[in-house]
């Protein structure tokens, strides 16, 4: 099964795709999509119009999406949310099934620990994944969530699944 994962961001969304064959998880690509400057909807079309190419070029069997959390910079969020509603949409109209993961499932079943760093959640995804150099944080956040899903996943689950921590 080939699982598409993604870290949603208004700026840099992450994106990484493994295959899952049994319990054997390969690193196939991942990289990262620039919404650069601009009015918000220009900004969205880009991510959309990047996010559509990966999903094109890879041909994802399934995808994962880390949840929002929801913090003290309500306008933040609220583009997060936006950029998140972005990634949803271009998935469902690939026709992929697509896992939600709380960050702190992620975190756990990649590093072990629900509150790890960057750093570790990177070295981690760096073992699991030989051979993976992440193009940035953000792409190997989502190689992660990919990972999570490829535990937790799927093909026998709903359209949208929602794993808490």
């Amino acid at each position: 099964m080939r699982i598409l994962g993604i870290d949603p961001g208004l700026r840099t969304l992450g994106w990484g795709v493994i295959d899952s064959r049994g319990s054997r998880l390969v690193h196939v690509a991942n990289g990262q999509c620039l919404s650069g400057d601009g009015e918000l909807a220009t900004r969205l079309l880009r991510l959309y119009r990047q996010l559509s190419d990966v999903v094109a070029r890879f041909a994802p069997d399934e995808a994962a999406i880390e949840q929002t959390f929801v913090n003290k910079d309500g306008a933040g969020t609220l583009k997060l949310g936006q950029a998140r509603g972005v990634a949803l949409l271009t998935l469902a109209q690939a026709g992929l099934q697509i896992g939600e993961y709380a960050p702190n499932r992620v975190k756990k079943t990649v590093v072990g620990v629900g509150h790890a760093g960057k750093e570790q959640v990177q070295h981690m995804v760096r073992l699991q994944l030989p051979g993976c150099k992440p193009e940035g944080a953000d792409a190997a956040d989502a190689l992660a969530i990919a990972i999570c899903h490829a535990h937790y996943g799927g093909a026998a689950g709903p359209v949208l699944r929602e794993v808490g921590t």
